[in-house]
């Protein structure tokens, strides 16, 4: 059983580091719900999760607020980086079709904004959650869900 395991950053270039470093723990098939306030950083974080899956450039991460999901396919994995932010009932959520990205070979699903919806944090394979504690400073946990 993994424990939570959990870093300091004192910038978006050190959370962008810890992005890639947390990619080695996610697996294709998973669903990972992100927790943080807005602008903490959980698109800088995905920066990292994306260039360490040869998905993206970090330049080309951008925030899924408006378009509420972005796609990042990789040689062996396609990051879905979806925002729930503006997502309000069920049948919103139900178009998003989170389920069916979630059988996609190779996928991973990055959700921000998912603890609005208590059958996604049920079925989330993990957590990971970002904190202010400075102006650049953060603290990220990532806590695998029946792992940890």
């Amino acid at each position: 059983m993994s424990r939570p395991r959990e870093f300091h950053t004192h910038s978006a270039d050190q959370t962008i580091a810890v992005g890639r470093l947390l990619s080695t723990l996610l697996n294709p098939g998973e669903m990972v719900i992100l927790r943080g306030d807005l602008g903490v950083g959980k698109t800088t974080f995905v920066k990292g999760l994306a260039e360490a899956f040869g998905a993206a450039l970090q330049d080309d991460v951008t925030s899924p607020t408006f378009t509420l999901v972005h796609e990042y396919r990789g040689p062996e994995v396609t990051l879905f980086h979806i925002d729930l932010y503006r997502i309000d009932t069920e049948r919103e959520l139900a178009t998003l079709g989170i389920a069916d990205l979630r059988t996609e070979p190779g996928s991973i699903l990055l959700i921000e904004w998912g603890e609005k919806f208590e059958q996604l944090v049920t079925e989330s394979d993990g957590e990971i959650s970002i904190e202010r504690t400075g102006e650049s400073d953060r603290t990220i946990s990532f806590c695998p869900r029946g792992k940890g």
